[in-house]
């Protein structure tokens, strides 16, 4: 597709992209970029020097320059937006056809429609999920299998809240070219779904929503909140209708939790928080700094582990301080119709963790397979009844301090074998499937996406790089690794017969090495990933 008003979209235009990538809807894009690619690009510096700040030995603290806004007892963000008042329980999930249905249909408040971490940026996934979303607003979507099984919308009372969630601000579109230069995925992703959906959506009775991702400073929260009156001004929507959840998922950001609702407080729906990526996030930026910082296995690490305990103590309170939700984690569990001893232990597993959540005050949580939506709702039923959320209960007894967030080396566990070879076995996985076009992966009975790979990866840097030995093994050294990725891959290999895509795992063996073993750390395993899809 040929440059209009120096826009240029470089991907194949498939049945219907015309219909998404409309001149108004990329005269948007284009606005956008110019006036905040800059802006962008100074924040992902910013970033830069931060860590080498951090790896030369700087410790992360609450802003004294902001301490201001922490301490002003008086200001709140915007009052509970329709649709969104009642968030108990959320599915999540990329954006597909079939996924957009039984989503929409789950019985969760909400869905988080995911472009980001769910999702493989593949062009056709990115326009396609445009797509997908709008149709489902027009009640025109439908999906049937190969076998004849058909999916269809509910009534629109019974459906679950649309709240999209665009890529970070690491992330390119390559396919989208302004006056010659790649644009933000996630500017692509919002202006296509706000442009397309905001005035569906308020013809619902509802609004545009978002789930902000991957932020590291209140700086990055000020950005979107620029960008959305622009585009709200562009559009003539009233200011303020846009809604946002920042997902606290980087540890940085865990010192800005206050900041980031003050920034985007007209436009704030809460915080949530992103746990998985949380660890990842905990590893990658003190990666260099020694044992103080070397966490367990993967597994071992559970949301009662000291600072994972302080870090959701503290979004409870900043939040309802602020008179903002509070959003807890994701419950990957996918129920098996064929063990129920797995499903047994699993959603006993569930269970507690959403009774420590909502008895921790959080107003609602996520889940990732609809099975699990009545026996998350059935935990904080119990503890709201009637009650929309738990706004009121302002936990005043929660004092948080930079040591608690911290404080790694409080963290009871291993590292093991089975914890390395599960660390790989998973990777790989993964990587193929993300690699194939899919970022929502089932893998032993878990809904994994890419944060579980982000984890398995840097753990693995970072055992190497301290010159780990296993508490049942060896030293983690190259040559280990190695031989255990050829050992996996084997078992693997011999798991799945003829289905084994050789080319597939061989593709995602070599991204593996990249992002895990070159001396050099990527900060993102799927900003390589991105450059080897079409």
């Amino acid at each position: 597709m040929g440059a209009t008003n120096g826009v240029e979209v470089t991907g194949p235009l498939h049945e219907r992209y015309d219909e998404i990538l409309t001149d108004d809807a990329l005269a948007l894009i284009a606005d956008l970029h110019r006036r905040f690619e800059g802006r962008r690009q100074e924040l992902l510096a910013a970033r830069k020097r931060r860590q080498a700040e951090i790896s030369a030995g700087a410790n992360l603290d609450f802003l004294p320059e902001t301490r201001e806004i922490r301490e002003d007892p008086d200001w709140k963000v915007a009052p509970p937006a329709p649709g969104i008042t009642d968030r108990r329980v959320e599915i999540t999930g990329p954006t597909d056809r079939k996924m957009t249905i039984n989503a929409l249909n789950s019985g969760a408040k909400v869905w988080l429609a995911d472009f980001e971490d769910a999702n493989t940026p593949l062009w056709e996934n990115m326009i396609g999920g445009q797509l997908n979303l709008r149709d489902a607003l027009d009640r025109t979507i439908d999906f049937s299998t190969p076998e004849g099984k058909s999916y269809a919308l509910k009534d629109d009372n019974g459906l679950a809240t649309i709240v999209v969630r665009p890529r970070g601000w690491h992330l390119d579109e390559k396919h989208i070219l302004v006056d010659g230069q790649r644009t933000s995925g996630g500017i692509v992703d919002f202006a296509l779904y706000f442009f397309h959906c905001a005035r569906r959506q308020l013809d619902k009775g509802k609004g545009p929503y978002f789930y902000l991702p991957k932020m590291e400073s209140h700086l990055e929260a000020r950005l979107w909140n620029e960008i959305f009156v622009v585009a709200q001004e562009r559009l003539g929507i009233p200011r303020g209708t846009i809604r946002a959840t920042v997902l606290i998922e980087t540890i940085p950001a865990a010192f800005e939790m206050e900041e980031i609702l003050y920034e985007l407080r007209e436009h704030s729906a809460g915080l949530n928080a992103g746990r998985w990526d949380y660890l990842f996030s905990m590893i990658k930026v003190h990666r260099t700094l020694g044992r103080r910082f070397l966490l367990p296995e993967r597994n071992a690490v559970t949301m009662t582990a000291p600072f994972m305990r302080a870090y959701t103590e503290l979004l409870v309170s900043t939040c309802h301080k602020r008179g903002a939700f509070a959003i807890g984690g994701m419950a990957a569990f996918i129920p098996s119709r064929r063990d129920p001893e797995v499903n047994e232990r699993a959603l006993a597993k569930v269970r507690d963790d959403k009774a420590r959540e909502s008895g921790d005050g959080f107003d609602g949580s996520w889940v990732a397979h609809p099975d699990l939506v009545p026996v998350a709702m059935e935990i904080f039923d119990g503890v709201l009844g009637d009650r929309p959320n738990q706004l009121d209960r302002l936990r005043d007894d929660v004092s948080v301090k930079a040591d608690d967030l911290l404080a790694v080396d409080a963290t009871e566990g291993g590292i093991t074998e089975a914890g390395l070879r599960s660390n790989i076995e998973v990777a790989l996985q993964y990587l193929a499937a993300w690699i194939g076009g899919n970022g929502a992966v089932a893998i032993h009975n878990l809904m994994e996406d890419a944060a579980t790979a982000e984890i398995s990866r840097s753990q693995i840097w970072q055992w190497l790089h301290n010159d780990v030995t296993l508490d049942d093994g060896p030293t983690v050294t190259r040559e280990l690794v190695d031989r255990i990725i050829d050992e996996e891959l084997a078992k693997l290999r011999e798991a799945s017969g003829a289905a084994f895509d050789a080319e597939l795992y061989e593709r995602a063996r070599e991204l593996f090495k990249e992002v895990a073993l070159a001396d050099d750390y990527a900060d993102f395993l799927t900003l390589p990933a991105y450059e080897r899809m079409p």
